[in-house]
């Protein structure tokens, strides 16, 4: 009698488990399973989370080519984003990559370098090749020129750009502008004449902005704002930048924590203390800057609110509805400043 024939590779291969094993586990309609594959509206709480729990247990996973024949959708959202380390950005990309996948997206990221021609004009036309049903674009810069984007392929940005309209642009609850005039009135506020500022590369829109509110904070008060230094976002260029001060300058408002701290070390290597002799302003409320020797004084962003917004205004947009404007004056503005020990009325001469 001979032996049975091992079993072939072929033959040992389970079947991958598909929406009909889902819907059987669950206890729903294979459409009900099609409905929460592709985040479409219209499914009880209770049903989706019978087919995510029986997927979870199968270990389902839908075929996104089929899925994209079938609906015209890829489950996709492309982000351009300038693949820096420097918290703003980086936090703000996980956040939406965070607010996506829980939408039951995926996150395709093209990386683009400051400084390169077309790189963000670039990462729109790679991601549309890859195939993807909307694209965020994170931190933009101005490269000079009016972006083309495709009008089947909703786009959003987190700050202005050339060629994407006003209202898809997402509302931080309140401009960089207006927060910046805010930064540089409370140390108009405490009594100093004037403030410095150290901004941010000016090719940034945000810096701009930041820039135009410490600008407009001055003017309103018929004061002439005094020389501005401009910084690369690091810490080695507020530390420059705050050697060039003059003798005169009591305040200092820096476009981003890291030049504030490199600001406040020049202060010290100077021998002039913070606040005692320079109160010093930053922006972002990084980890460390309630914990600094003296905790910064500072604006705090809510980068898990603005990414929210983002994703509901590019799913309304899929849907075939219009963004809604998000207010400009939240209860609880998604953008303010945190008073801290680093700002105090000027010193009496």
């Amino acid at each position: 009698m001979n032996d049975p024939s091992p079993p072939t590779e072929a033959g040992s291969r389970r079947r991958p488990p598909g929406m009909t094993d889902v819907a059987r586990l669950a206890g729903v309609s294979q459409k009900t399973v099609s409905r929460v594959v592709n985040n479409e509206r219209y499914v009880s709480a209770e049903a989706r989370e019978k087919v995510l729990r029986a997927a979870r247990e199968l270990g389902f996973r839908p075929n996104t080519a089929a899925r994209a024949l079938i609906t015209g959708r890829f489950g996709r959202i492309g982000v351009v984003s300038l693949g820096t380390a420097l918290y703003g950005p980086a936090s703000l990309l996980v956040a939406f990559e965070r607010a996506t996948r829980a939408a039951g997206f995926s996150v395709i990221v093209a990386n683009t370098a400051a400084g390169e021609p077309d790189s963000i004009q670039s990462g729109i036309d790679w991601l549309l090749e890859q195939g993807v049903d909307g694209i965020v674009i994170s931190e933009p810069i101005d490269e000079g020129q009016r972006l083309r984007l495709d009008p089947a392929v909703p786009v959003i940005s987190f700050g202005s750009a050339l060629g994407v309209p006003p209202e898809r642009v997402v509302p931080s609850g309140a401009s960089a502008a207006a927060v910046g005039r805010a930064a540089t009135e409370h140390l108009l506020d405490l009594g100093h004449r004037r403030v410095w500022h150290i901004a941010g590369p000016q090719r940034w829109w945000a810096a701009r902005e930041r820039r135009e509110g410490w600008r407009e904070a001055h003017l309103d008060r018929d004061l002439e704002p005094p020389p501005h230094f401009e910084g690369d976002w690091s810490p080695a260029s507020g530390h420059k930048a705050a050697a060039l001060l003059p003798a005169e300058a009591t305040a200092v408002f820096c476009a981003n924590d890291d030049m504030a701290i490199g600001c406040i070390r020049a202060l010290a290597e100077a021998g002039r203390r913070v606040p005692g002799d320079v109160s010093v302003v930053g922006f972002d409320d990084i980890p460390v800057a309630a914990y600094l020797t003296v905790p910064l004084t500072t604006v705090r962003q809510d980068f898990e609110g603005s990414a929210a917004l983002a994703l509901d205004a590019l799913m309304r947009l899929l849907g075939g509805e219009a963004p809604l404007p998000g207010p400009e004056d939240d209860a609880e503005p998604r953008r303010r400043l945190v008073v801290r020990s680093s700002t105090a009325p000027p010193p009496t001469r």
